[in-house]
């Protein structure tokens, strides 16, 4: 009986050992970096400055941009808790209709708000967050070979969401690609982990595609670090290029440099040293520019130098930020 025991737990153990291979096999099959993609490193060579708009269909159907950017713009139009219940309905529908009809600009706002949820309070919520859906457009897009695709699935298997498991390696191979391809938010996270491994040349190098290509965020980080090594003027015109490219960030910087009173450190460490100081005018416009961000990121500002130039030079007249915006295209559409 003893052997037979025996005989019994050594069969079990071969069945647990063989099961666990194959569950071993099935996970790095599902774990596999696919093909196209490659694995992330840090040493490796720094990608070449990609260029996302190379990437994005040559054709887009005007009206389909037209269901979209219209919705977009009702959608920018207020702060999300101000919409009745029956707006963002006919704003779900529309951005939904662009989607339907092909525009990648549409997909990716419904990528969004599928990510997100749509109406923050009981009174006007129409849509609940389905990671599994935001996932599945994002995989939309990596097929069409889109950069923001990538990026946006290298962020689901960072977090391990909408059915894309947490996996680190996984999660940079994306990045790497959308770098690669010109995503400007996958730029900026490979800078990230440059700098954190010392390779302050690489850092810069994917920061500056990022910048080179309008990307706020970047902008904003080259005025930190130009603040950090005292050029005071390249600060002023990397924030000033901030605010072009529609950072929150930057312009609040520099409505704070030129702020009222001598306690602003920013208008102290600044300013100061270029023989300049506290300007009400700059401040106010500045200040209009900040506001409609907080109601609108998606907001550019091609016109700002026109109508709010760096001293010293002279203000012109101040029509409204209305007039610096970039705006919406009404010919064929383009990316």
């Amino acid at each position: 009986m003893k052997r037979w025991g025996a005989l019994a737990l050594m069969i079990f153990a071969i069945s647990v050992s063989t099961y666990s291979y194959i569950d071993h096999l099935r996970y790095k099959a599902m774990h596999a970096i696919p093909l196209g993609l490659s694995r992330f490193d840090v040493t490796g060579p720094v990608p070449a400055c990609g260029r996302w708009t190379a990437h994005m269909p040559k054709v887009r159907d005007p009206e389909a941009y037209r269901v979209y950017i219209e919705a977009r713009k009702r959608w920018r139009s207020k702060i999300e808790w101000q919409f009745t219940k029956a707006e963002l309905l006919q704003i779900l529908a529309d951005v939904r209709t662009g989607a339907d009809k092909g525009d990648w600009g549409a997909r990716a706002l419904l990528a969004h708000f599928y990510l997100r949820g749509l109406g923050p309070m009981p009174k006007n919520k129409v849509l609940d967050k389905d990671g599994d859906k935001a996932v599945a457009i994002a995989r939309m897009a990596v097929e069409a070979g889109q950069p923001w695709g990538y990026y946006d699935l290298g962020v689901a298997h960072q977090y391990g969401y909408g059915g894309a498991y947490y996996d680190l390696d996984m999660s940079w191979a994306y990045y790497l690609r959308a770098a690669q391809l010109g995503s400007p938010d996958a730029q900026m996270a490979l800078a990230e982990a440059y700098g954190e491994a010392g390779r302050r040349d690489a850092q810069e190098q994917m920061v500056r595609c990022a910048y080179e290509q309008g990307h706020g965020p970047a902008a904003t980080l080259l005025g930190r670090n130009a603040l950090i090594e005292e050029r005071y003027m390249d600060t002023l015109r990397l924030h000033q290029d901030g605010v072009k490219f529609g950072s929150k960030e930057s312009a609040a910087f520099l409505l704070l440099a030129f702020g009222a009173g001598a306690e602003s450190s920013i208008q102290k460490r600044v300013l100061t040293p270029l023989g300049l100081g506290e300007d009400l005018e700059r401040y106010r416009r500045y200040r209009e520019i900040d506001e409609a961000l907080n109601l609108n990121p998606d907001l550019k500002f091609g016109g700002l130098d026109s109508v709010l130039p760096l001293p010293p030079a002279e203000l012109p007249e101040w029509h409204g930020v209305e007039h610096t915006m970039d705006p919406e295209l009404s010919g064929p559409p383009t990316y």
